[in-house]
């Protein structure tokens, strides 16, 4: 079955943590941290892959994880990096964040590799955090977390020109006779169960590719029948063709379906109406007498004025088809090459966690509590304590940084004493 929708959970993987080590060799005498690096989290990442054209693959996987970086090791060992996962998808991919529905990236035209989560950065092993006041440091800097979302991803068929029309009005005839595409041809509705695309070849002229779009009757932009499917995939098309059975073998007025199916097309996207668009009248082949004449003569005394030319035609005969196929060209050409693309909405506001390590301990022999690390080295290294601003300044950090949670998961009580490099004071509520 054709599927051009999904929704999947991806994941960039977690940075690794930094290691604690002191190099203990004999004949080297205090030989200091060792402690290696975490290895960098892999990047997930989406890629175009030619050969696909539908999103089938989503159906029976919908978790995509990158791998996560290894610890760093003693005699300062570097952590080997995460794998990254690289997702590949059809051109014309339209990825989204699912909650918001905001555009991440068009996997189109220019678009076709794109990091969309990086992987998280590793953590700094102890031999970075040795300094003149803390000669052994037994810290080090956990790996920063992956990320993680829930996307949609929607195919959007890239083509030049979208053939739209009620079903049974001749479009796949039409298309296997302009093109070399063999789409299903058959004498009921919805012959046509997905878009199917055509390259058009015209002598003295750029050729164009056509798209097939299937399923578009009364109601198609609210769900009703399979237009509500595949109204996606004429956004990307910058000429529509519409075709109506003018003949009306199936006892359906030309000139109101032409209605209903703009009135759709608006109701999806008030852009696509603005697009340029050519009526083409099919079936002209059946009529008999002077029929053709006042049929087109209708349609064209409604929608020419509107700038919409009317050209009858025969899908089977071929009669009206050459002169069809230029007019759109000209079409094209007067709209210019400028691709549709969606552009990106969504930005990924990274929070920023807490870089530097510190530990909190229980020194049994001092009988106190001892909270070291850069972070802490560094915060009182620039507040003054001695004024009434600088020290609730302090007392917000060392909430804020969980640090007073730590000590009381560690069982201070009120009057014990802790020890913050030069620094000591008594805990209080």
């Amino acid at each position: 079955m054709f599927a051009d929708s999904a929704k999947i959970y991806i994941r960039s993987g977690k940075g690794g943590d930094g290691h604690v080590s002191f190099r203990r060799e004999l004949y080297v005498a205090a030989g200091g941290p060792d402690g290696g690096d975490g290895g960098k989290g892999g990047d997930l990442i989406f890629e175009v892959d030619t050969g696909l054209d539908t999103l089938g693959d989503f159906r029976h996987k919908r978790k995509y994880c990158a791998g996560d970086g290894e610890p760093g090791g003693k005699r300062r060992c570097h952590g080997a990096d995460g794998e990254d996962l690289v997702i590949k998808v059809p051109e014309g991919t339209v990825i989204r964040e699912a909650e918001t529905g905001k555009v991440i990236a068009d996997m189109s035209y220019g678009c076709k590799r794109e990091v969309i989560l990086k992987g998280g950065r590793g953590g700094k092993g102890n031999m970075h955090y040795a300094t003149p006041t803390m000669q052994v440091p037994k810290y080090a800097q956990p790996g920063k977390p992956g990320r993680e979302l829930y996307v949609t991803l929607e195919l959007k068929t890239i083509a030049d020109v979208g053939l739209i029309g009620f079903p049974n009005v001749g479009k796949s005839t039409f298309l296997s006779r302009i093109s070399n595409a063999k789409p299903k041809i058959a004498n009921y509705h919805f012959t046509t169960l997905q878009p199917v695309l055509g390259v058009v070849d015209l002598d003295g002229a750029a050729g164009f590719v056509v798209a097939d779009i299937p399923g578009l009757i009364e109601g198609a932009s609210e769900g009703t029948g399979l237009g509500h499917e595949f109204l996606k995939h004429i956004e990307r098309t910058r000429v529509f063709i519409h075709m109506v059975d003018a003949a009306s073998t199936e006892g359906r007025d030309p000139l109101n379906d032409i209605n209903i199916i703009n009135n759709e097309l608006a109701k999806y996207s008030g852009e696509l109406l603005k697009r340029p668009q050519v009526i083409a009248a099919n079936k002209t082949d059946v009529f008999y007498g002077t029929e053709e004449e006042t049929v087109i003569e209708l349609l064209k005394e409604e929608f020419e004025p509107k700038g919409i030319k009317v050209f009858p035609v025969s899908a089977v005969s071929g009669k009206g088809v050459k002169e069809l196929l230029y007019y759109v060209k000209k079409l094209l050409d007067e709209t210019g090459k400028e691709p549709v693309v969606f552009e990106k909405e969504y930005e990924d506001n990274d929070i920023t966690l807490p870089d530097e390590p510190y530990t909190v301990e229980y020194d049994a022999d001092e009988n106190m509590y001892v909270v070291e690390g850069p972070r802490i080295e560094r915060m009182l290294g620039y507040t003054n304590l001695d004024s009434e601003k600088g020290f609730q300044f302090f007392q917000k950090f060392l909430h804020k940084s969980g640090i007073i949670e730590e000590l009381e998961a560690l069982g201070i009580e009120e009057g014990d004493t802790v020890k913050m490099y030069g620094l000591q004071f008594d805990y209080y509520k």
